[in-house]
């Protein structure tokens, strides 16, 4: 439940400290009968020992504090309750039949006092001076804790808007719930591909502000149906209705064990959505967890946060999967049949990644051989994507009219530098003769082929040129000999490139890995991706072509 401070006007305990029995009675009855409750103490240490013994929800609210105590001053009392961080929000008031100076009442004033009276007192001035003195401070608290919650609020906005997937979405949701109303709490939300619906359910906050771990599972998508019957309908916006404990019950028992008994009784379900059509996200919490216009009002921008941000990451995965889907367009779709010459590829995007990047391979039938390509446009864009297929396509028309690998290399880098004057790109040509005893190596700035010889020992063919779109001539390619039962591999750096790794290391790996390979094309592929090419943050491009 969330627990507010009292309303303004409400009775209060408070703390009175006089060592006089007559003037602490006097004060005390005159609170009593304004509905206060007093607590007493004879001195300074007496009076701080309460305030220190007192748990935090019996801490008295606010201390009469009579300036002239037989072991300290009521300064000092004063001072000492404002240096404690417990209690440095108590107001209090001194009075003193003694004290009674101009410069008395500025030092108890200026030593932390929020109100100074002198006897004789009038009993209505004292109560409306406790009055006074309540209300502020009282607003004070609500302010301050409505400026922690706005910040928990926040917090929370940013943690559901930074993640990528369906379960950290409502987890995120979730804890960002249990602590900003101060209950369990259970978020749901489907999938972006709308085919599961996400649970995560949260305990309430320990005292120190922490929650437990999520609790995640999956239930049947018709039940967040059922939720929105309760409010919201078709509508957008958002919606709390309050479930009663048969209602909720009956749904509990379906979204997971353990719902019935952390959420007992009556729920406030707040549903939320930004567009028509779109599944809403749902948070519950404890009824009461809702006692006022502030944590309605919370609530309902938490809910609404949470529904752009799980807006944002449909539109994300929408996107991802449509791009994606573009990308592939870009790319062959089939591999030609060469006699002599088995060919496997692989295409792994960045999963992480909304942009699609310029990784491409190509394999074609020319008159002077097979040739197989690889390259890289430098970015992740749509723009990269788009130049990577005019390459391709470039690379296709001038290798069918017949032109060695070096040429091919001036003809698209003259082609970039004239169309796409601010973009630049690495390509690697292997051109395989007929017969497969010979290839001829051009490579613009990309990364070298490997070459697997039949007896296991592994190369690269490291001779390689200026990267393609600074219009910069290229050297001619390099011949090497392949004996029969050699395999080459091309690829892009999406597969050994690792932030902080050096990457001679990691083509060291590769090779060690294809050396000890013993399996069919399709088979080192797929295990060179499972061992290499897990958890990257770039395209990865995969082209291998055994030679019998």
């Amino acid at each position: 439940m969330s627990a507010g401070p009292a309303a303004d006007g409400a009775a209060a305990t408070i703390l009175v400290l006089d060592d006089n029995d007559i003037n602490r009675y006097l004060v005390r009855s005159w609170l009593v009968r304004g509905g206060h409750t007093v607590v007493e103490a004879a001195d300074g240490t007496e009076g701080l020992a309460l305030l220190a013994a007192a748990g935090d929800q019996d801490l008295p609210e606010l201390a009469v504090v009579d300036v002239r105590l037989p072991d300290m001053s009521g300064f000092e009392v004063c001072e000492r309750i404002k240096a404690d961080p417990r209690t440095a929000s108590v107001p209090v008031i001194h009075i003193s039949a003694t004290a009674i100076e101009v410069d008395d009442r500025a030092q108890g004033l200026h030593r932390g006092a929020d109100a100074y009276l002198t006897e004789p007192i009038a009993p209505s001035e004292l109560l409306a001076t406790v009055t006074a003195a309540l209300r502020y401070a009282r607003a004070r608290r609500r302010a301050e804790r409505l400026a922690a919650r706005v910040a928990i609020l926040n917090r929370t906005t940013l943690a559901v808007y930074g993640v990528s997937g369906a379960e950290a979405f409502t987890s995120r949701a979730a804890a960002g719930t249990a602590t900003l109303m101060s209950s369990p709490a259970v978020a749901l939300a489907l999938s972006p591909d709308e085919r599961a619906l996400h649970v995560a359910v949260v305990d309430r906050p320990a005292p120190d502000g922490a929650t437990t771990a999520p609790r995640l599972s999956t239930a049947d998508a018709g039940l967040l149906d059922r939720l929105t019957d309760h409010a919201l309908g078709d509508a957008t916006g958002a919606e709390t209705a309050v479930l009663s404990r048969a209602d909720w019950h009956a749904l509990a028992a379906r979204l997971g064990a353990g719902l019935t008994e952390l959420l007992p009784g009556e729920v406030a379900v707040l549903l939320t959505r930004t567009k028509h059509g779109r599944p809403p996200v749902a948070l519950v919490v404890d009824a009461p967890a809702l006692t006022g216009p502030d944590d309605r009002g919370l609530f309902s921008q938490l809910g609404q946060a949470c529904a752009l941000a799980l807006e944002a990451m449909r539109a994300r995965s929408e996107e991802h999967a449509l791009v994606l889907t573009l990308q592939r367009t870009f790319l062959p779709d089939r591999l030609p049949e060469v006699a002599g010459v088995d060919l496997a590829v692989r295409y792994k995007p960045a999963a992480d990644h909304t942009e699609i990047g310029g990784d491409f391979y190509e394999a074609i039938e020319t008159p002077a051989g097979l040739l197989l390509a690889i390259g890289d446009v430098a970015g992740h864009s749509l723009k990269a994507a788009m130049v990577m297929g005019e390459l391709r396509h470039a690379l296709r028309a001038y290798a069918i009219e017949g032109h060695d690998p070096r040429t091919l290399l001036e003809r698209l880098d003259a082609l970039l530098v004239r169309l796409r004057p601010t973009m630049t790109a690495t390509v690697c040509l292997v051109l395989v003769e007929p017969g497969g005893r010979r290839v001829h190596i051009a490579n613009a700035g990309h990364l070298p082929p490997l070459l697997r010889l039949p007896d296991g020992s592994t190369r690269y063919l490291t001779e390689h040129g200026i990267l393609l779109g600074l219009n910069l001539p290229h050297p001619p390619a390099v011949t090497h000999a392949v004996p029969a039962g050699s395999t080459l591999l091309l690829l892009t750096d999406g597969l050994v490139e690792v932030p902080g790794e050096d990457l001679d290391e990691s083509l060291a790996a590769l090779g060690s890995a294809v050396s000890a390979a013993r399996q069919g094309l399709d088979e080192l592929c797929d295990r060179l991706l499972d061992d290499f090419g897990k958890a990257k943050t770039d395209d990865i491009a995969l082209l291998a072509a055994r030679i019998h």
